[in-house]
């Protein structure tokens, strides 16, 4: 019998579903942005919040829990450069801060859940 907890693969991971929902917020949020804005805030904010569950898959793939922290670090740099677009976004007047409000949070949420799950993987007494 398998524990319902078990993590088999990435897709397993809290912190990855957490983020695919990121990234499906951050498609939806862009929809309304002007169609001249397609090639630039549209395209910045739709690759970061893309980037950051693929990295955590990737590194999940990789054979060393130095190369998965790295990857969860690849990850992280992309939440925060989500994170500037989407203020930038709503400095601007692209996106009302009451839309983006909500995907600011769970940004923040993923990089605790990022900061959780390296902390747990890498290994005691060293740096990965």
């Amino acid at each position: 019998m398998t524990d319902e907890n078990e993590i088999r693969s990435y897709r397993d991971l809290r912190v990855w579903n957490e983020a695919m929902e990121l990234a499906a917020d951050c498609y939806r949020m862009t929809t309304s942005f002007p169609r001249d804005e397609m090639f630039g805030m549209t395209a910045q904010i739709r690759r970061a919040g893309a980037s950051i569950p693929a990295n955590i898959a990737e590194g999940y793939g990789r054979d060393s829990t130095g190369n998965y922290v790295q990857f969860l670090k690849t990850a992280q740099g992309s939440l925060k450069e989500l994170e500037t677009h989407v203020l930038l976004a709503a400095k601007v007047g692209l996106v009302p801060q009451e839309r983006s409000a909500p995907l600011l949070e769970r940004a923040e949420t993923v990089g605790k859940m990022l900061r959780g799950l390296m902390r747990s993987i890498r290994p005691t007494g060293g740096q990965a």
